[in-house]
């Protein structure tokens, strides 16, 4: 499965863990014959061995395959940390007759993700927010742990917990974060940003967490479609802001330009911020697929081995 469309046409839609290894799968496989195929995925239950240590504990199976000396890791050996924080505000909802929003398309990159820190024997930590930090979980490494958070993923995904009207406060739930979780962790968020008032705030927290020795993916969510082409049937429309509750009627073509303008501008804006304050940014589009999220962690995983 490679993106949203696929996942909402199968009835096992709902079980995220099932899902995100079918994700991860597809990846693995799509990794091999790409030129990023010298990342260890398929050694995450292995590592190097080091001229010295004991043999006792050497894969001789794995050397007979690759001619490499690899020496089997256990459950103590954790390599990163890594937290997942996910804007759960109604914009995130967008668009709201979808199935294929903001917020589906994180939830699913989210427990792929986690199924590829499980792989690499990196523990996990979640952070869920809007106005508020709603769930928080530091970042560990065990079974146990993700069950808890697959479930509350699923959860996220339920049509019936869906609310409008939700605002979000990007800003103070980052300084919260940064001061609760571990430090040096990758810390990798799936947001819309939409709280273009606060962008100074919001990377005045970024950088909390930097100082902090944090690593920073941030995942910017849109719908390309809808957001930067804004790609709608020219007919009068009643627009409604999901987190403020405004309504406006219009026809599209009328505001066309105008709408496609001023999100170049807000891109291009947390661009600038993102490379001047050191934080991986991504665009995310809702409707591409997968790999768009893990191929950057495996990138900013591999620099900070």
């Amino acid at each position: 499965m490679h993106n949203l469309k696929e996942i909402f046409e199968t009835d096992k839609y709902k079980n995220v863990e099932f899902i995100a290894n079918q994700i991860v799968e597809g990846f693995i496989t799509g990794l091999h014959r790409s030129p990023y195929h010298g990342f260890s995925v398929e050694f995450a239950e292995h590592r190097a061995y080091n001229t010295g240590e004991s043999t006792k504990f050497i894969d001789w199976k794995l050397f007979g395959k690759t001619d490499k000396l690899y020496v089997k890791r256990f459950e103590e050996e954790t390599n990163l940390r890594c937290h997942i924080v996910i804007d759960t505000s109604s914009s995130m909802l967008f668009p709201f007759d979808s199935e294929i929003n903001k917020l589906n398309f994180s939830v699913f990159a989210a427990a792929a993700l986690i199924n590829m820190f499980k792989r690499q024997r990196d523990a996990m930590g979640l952070s869920l927010f809007s106005e508020n930090l709603h769930f928080h979980i530091n970042a560990k490494l065990s079974n146990s742990q993700n069950s808890i958070v697959y479930t509350k993923l699923e959860e996220l995904i339920n049509i019936e917990n869906r609310q409008k009207y939700v605002k979000t406060d990007i800003a103070k739930i980052l300084n919260e974060i940064a001061e609760i979780i571990h430090k040096r962790s990758l810390v990798i968020i799936f947001s819309d940003m939409l709280d273009p008032e606060n962008i100074d705030s919001i990377f005045e927290a970024l950088q909390h967490l930097k100082f902090k020795q944090n690593e920073i993916i941030l995942f910017h969510l849109r719908d390309g479609n809808k957001e930067l082409e804004f790609n709608f049937s020219n007919r009068p429309y009643k627009f409604v802001d999901l987190e403020t509750e405004k309504e406006i009627k219009l026809t599209p073509n009328e505001i066309s330009s105008i709408i496609k303008q001023k999100f170049h501008n807000f891109f291009s804006d947390i661009v600038l911020n993102s490379a001047q304050n050191k934080i991986h940014f991504i665009e995310a589009d809702i409707n591409s697929n997968f790999d768009q999220i893990l191929l950057p962690y495996l990138i900013n995983r591999n620099k900070m081995k």
